[in-house]
């Protein structure tokens, strides 16, 4: 990914604020009141607002830094959300066996990590690009392989690699758990804080969204 960097917005003010998927849906209705809908997006994009976190000076004065060194706009970051951050249902540990990434064939030997919403009528499979260094376990054909000596994981792009000696058999199943990150950038290049309304109650604006890898 072009200008970004590896390092996480404040926690203590991440964990705390506010966000979610967003999607594009053209809609037309006709005088039958029927209606047609197309998707613009094939893939959804999530937008948080940060400012609900900030509750003290010492988290605004974080928060500032962090953006001046990310030059406002110009630098993508990581965002931990805290609704979604991992590969199993929130509050339930990790397991190699969360979710379906391929399918081996004998010869491919690269996967990419991806998590999958629903799947009752039209599951939404959602690559994730920025796994938490350390977190992810892969299992093959419901048997965990070790990290290091049977594959290795880019923890910049979420590319899991397959050392030479352990590539999938074909048939088998390739599955994965992790915690991840979600690529993000500010919003604005412009903040403006007004310290008489912030320290009244009033909550900072700053708007975050996320980026493609």
């Amino acid at each position: 990914m072009t200008s970004f960097h590896e390092i996480l917005f404040p926690l203590d003010v991440a964990l705390k604020s506010a966000g979610g998927a967003e999607r594009r849906t053209d809609i037309v209705s006709f005088g039958s009141g029927r209606e047609a809908r197309n998707a613009r997006w094939a893939q959804s994009r999530r937008r948080y607002d940060a400012g609900y976190g900030v509750k003290t000076l010492d988290a605004l004065q974080a928060v500032i830094a962090f953006f001046e060194e990310r030059r406002g706009r110009l630098y993508g970051f990581r965002w931990r959300d805290r609704l979604d951050c991992c590969s199993a249902a929130t509050g339930i540990a990790i397991s190699p066996l969360d979710q379906v990434i391929g399918v081996g064939d004998g010869t491919t030997s690269v996967f990419q990590l991806v998590k999958t919403y629903g799947g009752a009528f039209a599951p939404y499979a959602r690559a994730i690009a920025k796994p938490v260094n350390g977190s992810v376990r892969v299992a093959v054909a419901d048997s965990e392989v070790a990290a290091g000596s049977a594959f290795t994981c880019d923890a910049t792009t979420g590319v899991v690699t397959f050392l030479a000696g352990h590539i999938p058999p074909a048939g088998a199943a390739v599955t994965a758990g992790f915690n991840f990150d979600v690529p993000v950038r500010f919003d604005t290049d412009y903040l403006e804080v007004d310290l008489a309304t912030f320290a009244a109650g009033a909550i900072p604006k700053i708007p975050l969204v996320e980026i493609r890898p």
